[in-house]
This record gives structure tokens, C-alpha cells and sequence, in this order.
């Protein structure tokens, strides 16, 4: 016999609930980052998410070939 089960009319956990379950769960958030201590990010080593154009055999791998 199949079970039914009920409509869900309201959330399980309230916001307060789901905040202090990620404190038990991650503990103490870092302070947050100020504007002016930001820094903007350069790549200085070559992409890692593509294979070096010059390597044929690693570009055929990829693309099935």
C-alpha cells in the first residue's frame, strides 16, 4: 500500500532555527571584508581548465577524436 504523505504547509526549521544549525554546524563566521581591503586577483600561470594548445594528443583526448 503506497504511504501519502502530508502537504507541507510550513517550513521545517524557522530562519532562526536554520541560522543556529549553520553556527553548530560551521562555527563563527569571519569578519567580513572591508572595500578597502580588497585586492583584485591576476592570473600569472596558464589556464588549468584547458590543455596547452601546442599538445595535439591532450586537445584529441578532450574532444573525443
Amino acid at each position: 500500500m503506497p504511504t501519502r504523505e502530508a502537504p507541507m504547509s510550513e517550513p521545517a526549521f524557522t530562519d532562526d532555527e536554520y541560522a543556529f544549525l549553520r553556527h553548530v554546524r560551521f562555527g563563527e563566521l569571519p569578519p567580513a571584508v572591508r572595500p578597502e581591503e580588497r585586492v583584485e586577483l591576476t592570473e600569472t600561470e596558464p589556464r588549468r581548465d584547458r590543455p596547452d594548445p601546442d599538445d595535439q594528443r591532450a586537445w584529441d583526448l578532450r574532444h573525443g577524436a
